[in-house]
């Protein structure tokens, strides 16, 4: 049976990137929605391609994430350097979700709602990505 932690995370990225895909789609209102900032879409109703390519890149790397903890959970076959992946990505997520007053002034112009609504998420999916590896530890060694 398929880990529902990894299972879960694997929905949580995947449905960050359908999120990230539909900003292409819908354009400057979602962009605001979800507080990547006025001047991402300003430039996103401007046509300017470079949100439309922060998307994509943004979706694309949340897909990989996504087939790598459904490769944990035991629901795909298995890819590639799992375990390793697994941490590096359970990591990422636990630091962007902690680390987010070192990230801010990076990109200020971005809500401080943002900030704290997309940190927690990312929390929660570290967390959730933190419990299948640990349910999975024994499955997950490289094979021999």
């Amino acid at each position: 049976m398929a880990d529902p932690f990894l299972l879960a995370g694997a929905a949580s990225s995947a449905l960050a990137a359908v999120l990230h895909l539909a900003c292409i789609v819908v354009g400057a209102p979602l962009y605001r929605w979800l507080g990547a900032g006025e001047g991402i879409a300003q430039m996103a109703e401007a046509g300017h391609w470079y949100p439309t390519a922060m998307a994509l890149s943004i979706a694309g790397v949340l897909s990989v994430l996504a087939l790598y903890a459904l490769s944990g959970a035991g629901a795909i076959r298995r890819l590639p350097l799992l375990r390793t992946a697994l941490c590096a990505i359970t990591a990422v997520y636990l630091l962007r979700g902690l680390g987010f007053l070192a990230l801010m002034p990076y990109f200020p112009g971005n809500s401080l709602a943002f900030w704290l609504v997309t940190s927690a998420i990312c929390l929660v999916i570290g967390g959730v990505h933190l419990a299948g590896i640990g349910r999975r530890w024994a499955h997950l060694k490289p094979a021999d």
